[in-house]
């Protein structure tokens, strides 16, 4: 029951990021020094998972080549002595790492996305990573979340409290509380309006699910826009399964908006060991 494996949903167009995505992949877009999808599996690395599976679409080709050995690179550092550009390059897929892509033909939804994945995943409890959220705690978002997998062996959704009118985006969930992070989930909705939202806590983009999604996801109907949603296919596991709303410690950047996209850049910028200092000094010279 550990979980070893995260699949990583990454064919979508990334349309609200045009013109800039026209060419490469919205999750290939840098937040300072390192690609969004880059973030994202790395917070699956320090939480112990090695098997990475990627579902791509037509366009992606950028992503496996990103945790692809780059040979002439590599070759080039190494003969101008550039050895701490090479760590770095070498650092982005340990040799204890495996990536391993499929297909997603038809852009049908994020529940369809997770299906695609199903051979892959074998059977076991696997972990699903939005690379749209960037998300940054001590310890890792989803180190946080694999913990309470060990504890209660059933899905694990992360959430937050988000303002009412800002339900329309989110899959919403309530229940009992467990304890001070912990909810027994008794009801999830897709991007409900706020008068009819159960809850203010919606769903951000980390999961853990048991196998059973994939039953759940294979008969249900499209739902909210036309699509096969993945909080439908939890809906449907509630009946059988339970299922538990995490309240994690740390901080989400809606990547996939330009404003969260801004904020990621400026925030990790000011934290980052090299450049916070003189990022920060810079900053406080605006006239703002």
């Amino acid at each position: 029951m550990h979980i070893t494996k995260a699949v990583f949903p990454v064919a979508g167009l990334g349309t609200r990021f045009l013109p800039a995505t026209k060419a490469q992949p919205k999750e290939m877009l840098p937040v300072v020094d390192k690609p969004l999808i880059q973030y994202a599996v790395e917070e699956a690395y320090e939480a112990g998972i090695r098997e990475m599976i990627f579902v791509t679409g037509r366009t992606k080709r950028p992503i496996e080549d990103h945790f692809d050995m780059a040979y002439e690179l590599e070759t080039e550092l190494e003969a101008a002595g550039k050895h701490e550009l090479l760590k770095i390059v070498q650092s982005i897929k340990p040799d204890d790492m495996e990536c391993v892509f499929v297909r997603q033909p038809k852009m049908l939804g994020l529940g369809h996305a997770v299906l695609c994945a199903e051979r892959l995943v074998n059977g076991h409890p696997f972990a699903v990573i939005l690379a749209d959220d960037l998300m940054v705690g001590q310890p890792p978002i989803m180190k946080q979340m694999v913990d309470q997998f060990a504890d209660w062996k059933a899905t694990i959704i992360a959430v937050q409290e988000v303002p009412p009118e800002h339900t329309r985006r989110y899959g919403i969930v309530a229940g009992h509380q467990v304890n001070d992070r912990l909810v027994d989930v008794q009801e999830i909705v897709e991007k409900p309006a706020p008068e009819a939202a159960p809850s203010r806590l919606g769903v951000a983009g980390r999961y853990i699910l048991t196998s059973g999604i994939f039953d759940e996801i294979r008969r249900q109907p499209r739902g909210v826009g036309g699509e096969i949603q993945l909080t439908d296919g939890i809906a449907g596991l509630l009946r059988r399964e339970k299922v538990f709303a995490y309240r994690y410690e740390g901080t989400r950047y809606d990547c996939g908006s330009k404003e969260g996209f801004l904020q990621a850049t400026v925030e990790l910028a000011l934290a980052h060991p090299q450049l916070g200092a003189s990022f920060r000094e810079y900053l406080k010279s605006l006239d703002l």
